[in-house]
C-alpha cells in the first residue's frame, strides 16, 4: 500500500481529481449508509441534493489528492486570500489559531500557510492522532512534521505544546467540526441540530487571547490548483465557553455555506463521541 501512495502522489492533480471523482460516485452509489448521511446532513443544514451533488465527487477528489499532499516533492498551486488578516495577527504577536471544517483540501490549507510563514513565525502546530495500521502511520508521520508543520498526539502533552506556541506568538491548526472524544466537548447546536463539538478550539483562543483566522482551500476545476480563503473571526469571541463553542459553529457555517459542493456531508457530524483512553476529561485542566 506505501509504494501504491508513492505512485500516487507522483501523478498530476488533474488526473487524480479525475479518478477521484469517479470513485466518489461509486462509494455514493454502493453505501446506502454513506448515501443516507449525506443526503440527510445536506437537507439538515437547508440544501437539497441537486444543490451539494458536485460534493460527492468532492469527496473523492480529496481521498485521492492526499498521497500528492503527504508525500509530492513540493505542493500543488495554491493561491492566499486574505493575507493581511495573517500578517496583522503576527505582527501583533497574539498567536494564531486556525480554523477550518471539513471542506475542500483542509490537508494543504495548514501546508501552504506554514510554507509561507513559518520560517519567520515558527511551525504550526497541529493535532493528530496516529494511525492504527503501520504503513498509514509512518506516512502521516511524515507528511505532518514537513515543511513547518508540527504535530502533536492527541494527548495532554500536545494539548500543553498548543498552548505554548499560541502563546509564544506561533500559529496552531484544528477542525472544529471533529467530533471529539467523550468528554472533551459539549451538545451546541450545528445547522439548528445539536451536535457533540470539541471546546479545545474555544478554550485555546479565550486562554490564549490568540487571532481566530478562518479558512477554507478551495479545490480549481480541470486540476488547476487551489485558492486558500483566510479571514479573522468578526467578533471576538464570548468570554463563557458555551456560547464561544456556538459561536465557532456559527463560522465554521458561514464558511461551508461559501462553498457548500466541496464540503464533506457524508461525514458523520452528529454522531455520538467515542471513548479515547489517551485523552481523558482532565485534559480541560491544562487549558484553564
Amino acid at each position: 500500500m506505501l509504494s501504491f501512495f508513492r505512485l500516487l502522489s507522483v501523478l498530476p492533480i488533474g488526473l487524480l481529481h479525475f479518478v477521484g471523482a469517479g470513485m466518489g460516485w461509486v462509494t455514493f452509489g454502493l453505501s446506502p449508509t454513506y448515501r443516507r448521511r449525506f443526503v440527510d446532513n445536506a437537507k439538515q443544514a437547508g440544501f437539497s441534493f441537486a444543490q451539494v451533488r458536485k460534493a460527492v465527487g468532492h469527496a473523492g477528489r480529496m481521498v485521492f489528492e492526499m498521497p500528492r499532499i503527504w508525500l509530492g516533492r513540493s505542493l500543488p498551486r495554491c493561491t492566499i486570500e486574505g493575507v493581511d488578516c495573517i500578517e496583522s495577527a503576527f505582527a501583533q504577536k497574539k498567536g494564531i489559531l486556525f480554523l477550518t471544517p471539513h471542506i475542500g483540501c483542509f490537508e494543504l490549507s495548514v501546508q501552504v500557510a506554514a510554507q509561507r510563514w513559518s520560517a519567520q513565525y515558527g511551525a504550526i502546530t497541529v493535532l493528530y492522532r496516529p494511525a492504527r495500521q503501520a504503513w498509514l502511520a509512518q506516512i502521516l508521520e511524515t507528511a505532518r512534521n514537513r515543511g513547518g508543520v508540527q504535530a502533536v498526539p492527541t494527548t495532554l502533552a500536545g494539548v500543553r505544546q498548543m498552548i505554548k506556541a499560541l502563546r509564544k506568538g506561533s500559529a496552531v491548526g484544528l477542525l472544529p467540526d471533529q467530533v471529539p472524544p467523550q468528554g472533551l466537548g459539549i451538545w451546541s447546536p450545528f445547522f439548528g441540530r445539536d451536535a457533540y463539538t470539541m471546546t479545545l478550539a474555544a478554550r485555546l483562543a479565550l486562554q490564549t487571547g490568540a487571532a481566530i483566522i478562518v479558512a477554507r482551500c478551495e479545490r480549481m476545476s480541470w486540476g488547476r490548483g487551489y485558492r486558500l480563503y483566510v479571514e479573522e473571526l468578526a467578533t471576538p469571541l464570548s468570554p463563557t465557553l458555551e456560547a464561544a463553542v456556538q459561536e465557532i459553529n456559527a463560522a465554521m457555517e458561514r464558511t461551508i455555506r461559501q462553498c457548500p459542493e466541496q464540503y464533506l456531508w457524508g461525514y458523520g457530524r452528529y454522531k455520538q463521541p467515542r471513548v479515547d483512553p489517551q485523552m481523558s476529561p482532565s485534559v480541560e485542566d491544562v487549558q484553564k
